[in-house]
């Protein structure tokens, strides 16, 4: 199993943009095969902040995410309203 963390921090006038670019993205990519959870969470304390906390079979799986259209669209369009350089780590459990 891969857990991935997506952090981005939005542009501050941008922060009701966000759930418009991503709806799309996470009810597809719900629905692919490989994929165990996909989620968007807004940090309490600054609301700039949203991560995308991920779940997946392989890294094959997502990889195949990656190679998605919904992925290839909204990517871009986060950048766009983001405040700079998304901060994307994937991790394997060892316990």
């Amino acid at each position: 199993m891969i857990k991935v963390v997506a952090k981005f921090l939005i542009k501050k006038e941008k922060v009701d943009e966000v759930r418009s670019i991503t709806k799309e993205l996470i009810d597809q990519t719900r629905e692919e095969d490989g994929n165990l959870s996909y989620e968007l969470y807004q940090d309490i304390d600054n609301p700039q902040i949203f991560s995308f906390i991920e779940e997946w079979q392989s890294k094959e799986a997502l990889e195949d995410h990656m190679g998605t259209d919904h992925f290839k669209k909204a990517l871009p369009e986060l950048e766009s309203i983001s405040a700079g350089e998304a901060e994307i780590n994937s991790y394997k459990l060892i316990l």
